[in-house]
């Protein structure tokens, strides 16, 4: 007696063959859909690495910031950005506190990712993560803006002309004065656009960056090893 195999199943089921073609079509078509994010989150290994932290306070830091319109994405011009690798970090990251290590991130194209609701900043270089850091971040009417934008301009030594306020190690990122620098990160704490952190960790930021390096703000956008970022062109928003 012949022992039955996959094709006798087929022939005695003629439906499976159809519905396997749809089921491959609209994975297909998720797939394609999931690639469009700023930040494309390819993997369920995602680390969280802050919790809720209270900011209210206003502080000193910039001028208001414009929330911008999209824009079309693509990936850096050296190819896509894969995040290679992460710091090892156990548990939330405190105020004042950040991590920094550039051993696995010799040379590469430099970017930055803001989190504004795990309220966390961390530093690509070539793939891997250098830096990483809790933030201050805008509330109210003058919101942090997401998009993703250029550094337009470093002053290691700024001052707020709206403000009067020292922003040390600035770098600029909308032309009404939206940037990251210097702050000081504590909890009661908030800027006024601006994304604030340590200062110590600014003037690492401000060393390894250079103008027209990308600077991609989310809001929930979280990434691990393997997932791709993808931004828009030099001096567009989305």
């Amino acid at each position: 007696m012949r022992k039955s195999g996959p094709f006798d199943f087929l022939s005695r089921n003629p439906l499976v063959l159809p519905v396997a073609g749809v089921i491959a079509v609209l994975g297909g078509l998720l797939f394609w859909q999931a690639g469009g994010d700023v930040v494309d989150i390819a993997s369920a290994k995602l680390r969280h690495r802050i919790g809720s932290i209270e900011v209210s306070a206003a502080a000193p830091s910039s001028a208001a910031p414009t929330i911008a319109s999209p824009a079309p994405l693509k990936p850096l011009p050296d190819g896509p950005f894969v995040v290679r690798s992460i710091l090892k970090i156990d548990g939330p990251i405190k105020y004042g506190q950040f991590y920094w290590d550039e051993s696995k991130g010799p040379s590469g194209p430099t970017v930055i990712t803001v989190d504004l609701a795990a309220r966390t900043l961390s530093v690509f270089r070539d793939g891997h993560e250098i830096g990483a850091t809790a933030i201050l971040k805008g509330y109210g009417d003058k919101p942090t803006p997401l998009g993703v934008f250029p550094i337009m301009e470093k002053d290691a030594d700024h001052v707020s002309n709206i403000y009067d306020a020292p922003m040390p190690y600035m770098l600029r990122m909308t032309n009404d004065g939206v940037s990251i620098h210097g702050a000081n990160v504590r909890k009661g704490y908030a800027t006024n656009g601006c994304v604030g952190v340590p200062e110590e960790f600014a003037r690492r930021l401000f060393a390894v960056t250079k103008v027209g390096d990308r600077i991609i703000v989310t809001d929930g956008k979280r990434i691990g090893v393997g997932d791709p970022i993808m931004v828009a062109a030099p001096g567009s928003k989305s």
